[in-house]
């Protein structure tokens, strides 16, 4: 009877240990493959500000950067991808196709992840300023004059006229389930300097 109880107690830690290192090394690899993403992402960012085009960041990538988003106070510095797949979002915002190239003529929305890269819009006020640079180098600045949580349904805050920048993610930034009906949108306008 003996021996049952000691081989409980000898292999009960040992696959303890295993089960624990396993998902120890599952959380090293995701943080791995996040940090080598954002390496390859600021390598396809200086390709593109050199005129090469839709640059892809490794060679299965559906998507390329078409901006760099920089708020300076909250220390925010991103490269915005084409397109607002799911996919294109778990590296980074993602500029919605149909609306214009940021820089470009009319508004550009740009989209992100509530709790990861668009988490900082939350602590944006009115009047901050937000830095988008283009593909072809320009700096434009933009002041945020609107905060607003809207329904998802709710679709014309992607038709506004003028060369507004609109950023949208999921609210509210707390939800413990992903996604929801309501969208966090911030809306600023082009500063001329």
């Amino acid at each position: 009877m003996k021996r049952p109880v000691n081989l409980i107690r000898t292999v009960l830690p040992l696959l303890l240990l295993l089960f624990s290192g396993w998902h120890l090394g599952q959380g090293m690899y995701i943080e791995a493959k996040a940090w080598l993403a954002q390496v390859l992402l600021q390598q396809a960012w200086s390709d593109t500000l050199t005129g090469e085009q839709q640059v892809r960041p490794w060679p299965w990538a559906d998507t390329w950067p078409v901006a760099r988003l920089r708020q300076p106070r909250l220390s925010v510095d991103q490269i915005v991808l084409a397109g607002a797949s799911g996919r294109t979002l778990a590296f980074g915002p993602g500029h919605l196709f149909g609306s214009a190239q940021p820089g470009g003529s009319g508004q550009s929305v740009i989209s992100g992840h509530r709790d990861t890269h668009f988490r900082f819009l939350q602590d944006l006020r009115i009047g901050d300023r937000i830095e988008l640079t283009t593909r072809q180098g320009d700096v434009l600045q933009y002041a945020v004059y609107q905060r607003e949580v809207t329904h998802e349904d709710d679709t014309q805050v992607l038709y506004r006229e003028g060369r507004d920048l609109t950023l949208i993610t999921c609210y509210p930034f707390d939800a413990i389930v992903p996604g929801g009906s309501q969208r966090f949108v911030v809306s600023a306008a082009p500063v001329i300097l």
